[in-house]
């Protein structure tokens, strides 16, 4: 009988020990838009874990034609588990789609599941061979001067020849604002020197919502995406 308790007992640790992937809440989907057929395409979904029994979310990707599924999972450890006290924690997850076709793509995230969300992404077709039409500043990260509009891009560009030229923006109509940091070259002469940089730029009033992805455009084709709350 002692023996029988002892492995119930050990077998019952193992399994609050053992995490098993799960599909986690999902409560908005942010759709970039200005992405063409020579793009690595991305969407940023945000959600929240329930409690700390869920750590590490990440998603995967399944492709046909023009139908994208994601599912947005996490490790779950079962609520036996003594370090799984009740906290809710929010995530933001980017989700790299890679280079799609030029067309309408049809997204489906955690189908099937009472967080289930639907969404669409049009890709255009390029213009230019190059990844990037414009060259963009070297962001690392996006932070909102607190109780304004005003952005600061901060980062380190790669040499003292570039200088910011103008910051264009375009939105999805919905949640996000492109935000696109061109820079020029001053000199023809570029020694290989990190400059950093601050760059200020002013949220505009055409989306009515508070809460907004902001989407900015780095070098070699990457991004930095920031969430961020009006008041």
């Amino acid at each position: 009988m002692i023996k029988l308790l002892f492995t119930l007992l050990i077998s019952g640790h193992l399994f609050a020990g053992t995490p098993i992937e799960k599909m986690v809440p999902v409560d908005d989907v942010f759709v970039p838009n200005g992405f063409d057929d020579n793009d690595s395409t991305e969407v940023i979904i945000s959600g929240f874990l329930p409690n700390l029994c869920h750590k590490s979310p990440k998603s995967v990707v399944k492709k046909k034609e023009n139908k994208i599924e994601i599912e947005v999972t996490s490790l779950h450890y079962h609520e036996s588990n003594p370090f799984c006290p009740e906290v809710i924690v929010p995530f933001t997850l980017s989700v790299d789609l890679g280079i799609l076709k030029a067309k309408l793509h049809n997204l489906k995230i955690n189908s099937n599941s009472q967080w289930e969300k639907k969404t669409q992404i049009s890709i255009s077709h390029s213009s230019t061979q190059n990844i990037d039409e414009f060259m963009y500043a070297n962001a690392s990260h996006v932070e909102l001067v607190k109780g304004t509009r005003k952005v600061l891009i901060k980062g380190y560009n790669p040499s003292d020849c570039l200088e910011l030229d103008r910051i264009e923006y375009q939105h999805n109509k919905k949640n996000v604002f492109s935000v696109l940091p061109i820079m020029k070259q001053v000199r023809e002469f570029c020694p290989k020197k990190l400059i950093p940089f601050t760059y200020e730029w002013e949220v505009p009033e055409s989306l009515e919502v508070s809460r907004l992805l902001l989407h900015v455009r780095t070098m070699q084709g990457r991004s930095v995406n920031q969430l961020i709350v009006l008041e």
